[in-house]
C-alpha cells in the first residue's frame, strides 16, 4: 500500500480539517498495535520478561511519550492521541511543550516504547502534525509508515497477541476494559532532563564570555534553549519566547532570519541563533548579521570534528538540496559526502549505514549521531557556539571554509505534485541540464509537507541560475498550478 498520509516528516495538515482528532485517535491505537508483543509481557513485580503468559499476574503496559509545540490545536490533538493510546491498553505520558529532539533523546533511556511529537515544524499556526518515533528515538522507516498507514484505514485496529512458546497465543481484546485500560501520566521534568543531557556534553562554562541573540520563533524552544545556553555561561538576549498559540513561526524564527539579524547588528554579539517551531532545526547569523545556513553550519562542524579526531575517515551525509560548494569544500578537506533524499530520517538511515557521526540538511536539520538520532536545533546551536568560543575566531571567518555556488530556489504552489509524470516539465529540465553541463545542477521536487513544488538551480554563473530557475518555475506553474 503506498503512503498517502505520511510525508517527509510525519503526518501534517491543517488542524481539525485535514489533521483531525479522529485521525490522532486512530494513530494512537495504531502505534500501540505496531509495538512488539513482548512490550506488554512483563510482570510489574519482577520486571522480567514472561515466557508463559499464564504465569503473569500483571502485564507491564507500554509507555508512549507525547510532546507538542505551542500551537492552539496542540492540546486538542494531544487529548485525542492520548485517548487512542490508552484505549489500546498503553500508557500516554505527557511531556507538555518540548522541542521535538527532546522526545527523541528521552526515548533513548528505555523508559518508553514509542513517542509522538504534535508539531508542524516550520509551517504556519493553523497547521499541525504528528511525528512518530519508536523505541530508541528513531523515526519510522518507510516500511513502518506503510504498516501504520494501513492500520489507519482500519475501523478497529487489531492489538498484539501474547505468545507462549510459539504454539499458544492470546489475542488481547480490541477494547481493553477495567484495569487493562491505559493511564495518562505527566512528565513535568521533560524539558529539564533534556537540557541537562545536552549541557553535560560540554565543559563547564564553555560559552562564558559569549553574547548570543536567540529567536525562539514563539515555539517549543522558548524554555529549553535559553536555559541551556545560559547554563554554559553565555549571555543570551532572547526574542519571541512568548506565545499565544496563533503566532508560532509568524514573521520570526528560522524562516525569518532578518529578525535575529537586526538584533545582532544592534549590539556587540558573537552570533545569532533562530529555531523553527519545534526546534528540530537551527539556522544562524554571524557577528555581522549575515545568514549562516545548514550547509555552512555542517561545514564548520565537520572541520572541527575532523581537526579534533572525531571523524576518522567517515563521511558526512547531506541531501540532494545541499549546495555544490558544500560538497566541494568537504572533499577539499578529505571528507567524503554521502547524498540522500530530502528528510532527516533518510539522512539518519544513511548515517547508520555508513557509520557517519554528522549529517543534515541545508534547512538546518543537523544530526550529531553520537548524541541524538534526529535533527536537534539546540544541540546544533550549542555545538556551533562552542566551536566559535573555542576557536577564538569570529563565525564570519569560520564559515569561509565553504564558498557557495550561486543557488536559486523558487517555491511554486500547485494543485498537483506530479513532477515525474509531467512531460513538458521533464523536457524543460533536460534542456536546462544540457545548458548547464557539468557547471551546475537542477533539482525539481515536490514538497513532502506542503502543496508545493520546489525548483532549485545551481550554476557557476548567478544570472544563468536565475534565468533557468524562473523558466522552470513558469513551466511548473503552467502545468501543475
Amino acid at each position: 500500500m503506498s503512503k498517502k498520509l505520511f510525508g517527509t516528516d510525519g503526518i501534517r495538515g491543517i488542524a481539525n480539517t485535514e489533521l483531525t482528532p479522529e485521525l490522532a485517535f486512530k494513530l494512537g491505537r495504531a502505534i500501540v498495535a505496531t509495538l512488539p508483543s513482548d512490550a506488554f509481557a512483563f510482570t510489574e513485580e519482577s520486571g522480567k520478561k514472561v515466557t508463559d503468559v499464564t504465569a503473569a499476574v500483571k502485564f507491564r503496559r507500554p509507555r508512549v511519550l507525547i510532546g507538542r509545540d505551542t500551537r492552539r490545536s496542540g492540546k486538542m490533538l494531544e487529548g485525542a492521541l492520548s485517548a487512542g493510546i490508552t484505549s489500546a491498553g498503553a500508557d500516554a505520558v505527557l511531556a507538555g511543550i518540548v522541542p521535538t529532539p527532546a522526545v527523541s533523546l528521552l526515548l533513548q533511556d528505555d523508559c518508553f516504547d514509542a513517542g509522538v511529537v504534535i508539531s508542524a515544524s516550520h509551517n504556519p499556526p493553523e497547521y499541525n502534525g504528528l511525528k512518530v518515533f519508536m523505541g530508541g528515538g528513531k523515526k519510522l522507516s518507510d516500511k513502518q509508515e506503510e504498516q501504520v498507514e494501513e492500520l489507519l484505514h482500519t475501523d478497529d485496529v487489531p492489538l498484539p497477541k501474547f505468545c507462549n512458546d510459539g504454539d499458544t497465543c492470546k489475542c488481547r481484546p480490541s477494547r481493553p476494559t477495567g484495569s487493562s485500560v491505559g493511564r495518562v501520566e505527566v512528565l513535568a521534568t521533560a524539558t529539564e532532563e533534556y537540557v541537562q543531557k545536552l549541557v553535560a556534553l560540554f565543559p563547564i562554562g564553555a560559552l562564558k564570555g559569549m553574547k548570543i541573540a536567540l529567536d525562539c520563533g514563539h515555539g517549543a524552544s522558548y524554555s529549553a534553549s535559553p536555559a541551556a545556553l545560559e547554563a554554559l555561561g553565555a549571555e543570551v538576549v532572547v526574542l519571541n519566547d512568548d506565545f499565544s498559540g496563533d503566532d508560532i513561526n509568524v514573521g520570526c524564527g528560522s524562516t525569518h532570519l532578518e529578525v535575529v539579524a537586526r538584533c545582532v547588528r544592534s549590539g556587540d554579539f558573537d552570533l545569532g541563533i533562530a529555531h523553527d517551531g519545534d526546534a528540530d532545526r537551527m539556522l544562524a547569523v554571524d557577528e555581522t548579521g549575515a545568514e549562516v545556513d545548514g550547509d555552512h553550519i555542517m561545514a564548520v562542524c565537520a572541520k572541527y570534528l575532523k581537526d579534533t579526531g572525531q571523524m576518522d575517515e567517515l563521511p558526512v551525509v547531506g541531501t540532494v538540496m545541499a549546495n555544490l560548494g558544500f560538497v566541494r569544500a568537504l572533499e577539499g578537506m578529505g571528507i567524503p559526502v554521502e547524498t540522500t533524499a530530502v528528510g532527516d530520517r533518510y539522512v539518519l538511515e544513511r548515517m547508520y549505514e555508513t557509520g557517519a557521526v554528522l549529517g543534515g540538511e541545508q534547512s538546518g536539520h543537523i544530526i550529531f549521531l553520537q548524541h541524538n538520532s534526529t535533527g536537534d536545533g539546540l544541540l546544533s546551536a550549542l555545538m556551533l557556539s562552542y566551536i566559535v568560543a573555542s576557536s577564538d575566531k569570529p563565525l564570519s571567518k569560520l564559515t569561509k571554509v565553504m564558498k557557495d555556488f550561486p543557488q536559486v530556489l523558487i517555491n511554486v504552489y500547485v494543485s498537483s505534485k506530479g513532477v515525474e509524470g509531467c512531460a513538458p516539465l521533464q523536457t524543460a529540465m533536460r534542456s536546462a541540464e544540457a545548458e548547464l553541463g557539468d557547471t551546475g545542477r537542477i533539482l525539481v521536487r515536490a514538497s513532502g509537507t506542503e502543496k508545493m513544488v520546489r525548483v532549485m538551480v545551481e550554476a557557476s554563473d548567478e544570472e544563468l541560475a536565475q534565468n533557468l530557475a524562473q523558466n522552470l518555475a513558469a513551466v511548473v506553474e503552467k502545468e501543475l498550478g
